[in-house]
């Protein structure tokens, strides 16, 4: 790939953060929000390197946490660049402040600004390694989207720059900071149903290769930047992996960017909505950081769902955890002396007793067929929207916040993103080895299985100058 002065940062300049020719910085006075006022030194200044549908709804998690100020933005589509800076400026006249949110095509330059103090890292998975390790050496504390890498390796390196640079990384897993789910792993961890033998854990399908036609690309959308590291010669642009917007008259994404889909951009549902239920599954039986020792793909030797296998004898199954609604994500923990189920919005347990009323919801399986046909295509539209996240997202939000002035560990810090994300990378490879992967969870190994060492979900190349 091509670079030119004006579009790379000189790499010597970037990690060395210079602080001469730094001007323009927001200067930021006292400021009142819901009736707190916040003192300049708790205030917490964030920069967005991401301006999509998923930024905008993040964006209302952090709006809402007291003492945090957005100033710059950062994205490869300069009309979301727009929409964004204008939807943070009308929150800032709201506020009383004045409003300044700078726009960069390149993030680095954002993250050369000495008034940030933390990013949120909000693009596609392909982005989150190079994006989160940058940040962390320029000094800025990062809430990453989940998952939190595109690879194992990429997962790996992400902890340890994390670590060394003393970063507070909170990864948008927002189901750990949600209460039906902390009741959950608090029932399976207290021994409420015994002795935990299988989990049901419901995500989707893993991904398809890529099979969209190339169409032209529109001038407002740098693509090659967008591909950065990727080096796949079958990715060409289509609206669905971008899906475009317009200003005037304004119109949102019509669907989520369906690079997730493909296996040439994405991981599909296993890591989508792995990094959420899986997540929970390892919270609650103790694997946070580890992960299982074996992993056999759906038809192999008649396995009849991708299995997971744990060396406490655990299995978790990636099957309906309600059998009438087989597409609805959700967790059933099995235990000895009875079951657990829980999905957001929703708790239940073989002993009813120990689900506080708050906590309980409505359980799918006692709707009528049209009350769980019209809940599931809501929540099926609300993620087509990028709706519907604020309320669960702006409790980890503001748990990040607090951890930043803390510096102590967030709720889901990298090294559990770590663990999730490499889980479901394992799941894909399982999958796409057509047979059984064996891993090592405490030296992070595959023993002699050179395949599964040279396999892309593992590492790939990165494209031209890019490096991990």
């Amino acid at each position: 790939m091509e670079e030119t002065s004006k579009n790379q940062l000189n790499r010597r300049r970037f990690l060395g953060l210079s602080a001469l020719g730094l001007t323009g910085l927001t200067v930021l006075p006292s400021w009142t929000m819901n009736g707190i006022k916040i003192a300049p030194s708790d205030r917490v200044v964030l920069g967005y390197i991401g301006c999509g549908q998923q930024a905008l709804s993040d964006f209302r998690g952090f709006s809402s946490v007291p003492g945090v100020q957005v100033v710059a933005c950062c994205d490869v589509d300069s009309m979301k660049q727009q929409r964004f800076k204008k939807t943070v400026e009308e929150w800032q006249k709201g506020q009383g402040v004045s409003p300044r949110c700078d726009m960069y095509e390149q993030y680095e330059e954002l993250l050369e600004r000495r008034d940030i103090d933390a990013v949120e890292v909000v693009t596609p998975d392909h982005w989150h390694a190079l994006q989160t390790i940058h940040a962390c050496q320029a000094g800025k504390d990062v809430y990453v989207q989940k998952p939190l890498s595109f690879t194992i390796t990429e997962a790996q390196k992400m902890v340890r720059v994390a670590n060394d640079n003393k970063r507070v990384v909170q990864v948008g897993s927002q189901q750990r900071s949600s209460g039906e789910f902390q009741k959950a792993i608090e029932l399976v961890q207290n021994g409420a149903i015994g002795h935990i033998d299988k989990i049901y854990a419901k995500v989707g399908d893993p991904p398809n290769p890529l099979d969209l036609p190339e169409e032209p690309i529109p001038g407002n959308l740098n693509f090659n930047l967008w591909m950065g590291p990727l080096n796949d010669p079958k990715i060409h642009y289509h609206p669905d992996l971008c899906p475009p917007i317009s200003l005037d008259p304004p119109e949102r994404e019509k669907l989520w960017g369906a690079w997730r889909w493909y296996l040439e951009t994405g991981n599909g549902y296993t890591a989508d909505w792995g990094a959420h239920m899986f997540d929970i599954a390892q919270a609650a039986i103790g694997m946070d950081g580890s992960g299982p020792a074996e992993i056999i793909p759906k038809g192999y030797n008649g396995a009849e769902y991708l299995t997971f296998k744990y060396l406490n004898g655990i299995v978790m199954t990636e099957q309906p955890y309600l059998e009438d609604m087989p597409k609805a994500q959700g967790i059933k923990f099995i235990g000895d002396k009875g079951w657990i189920e829980v999905a957001r919005g929703y708790l239940g347990c073989s002993d009813s007793s120990l689900v506080p009323e708050n906590l309980a919801g409505r359980r799918p399986r006692n709707l009528t067929p049209e009350e769980r046909k019209r809940m599931y295509e809501e929540m099926q539209k609300a993620q087509a929207k990028g709706s519907g996240s604020f309320e669960i997202s702006a409790p980890h939000m503001e748990n990040f916040i607090d951890a930043v002035r803390s510096r102590q560990k967030p709720i889901a810090p990298i090294e559990v993103g770590a663990s999730t994300a490499v889980l479901c990378c394992l799941g894909n490879m399982a999958t796409e080895l057509k047979r059984t992967v064996k891993w090592n969870p405490a030296t992070q190994s595959f023993g002699e299985d050179k395949e599964a060492w040279n396999h892309r979900l593992y590492h790939y190349d990165y494209r031209g100058s890019y490096k991990l």
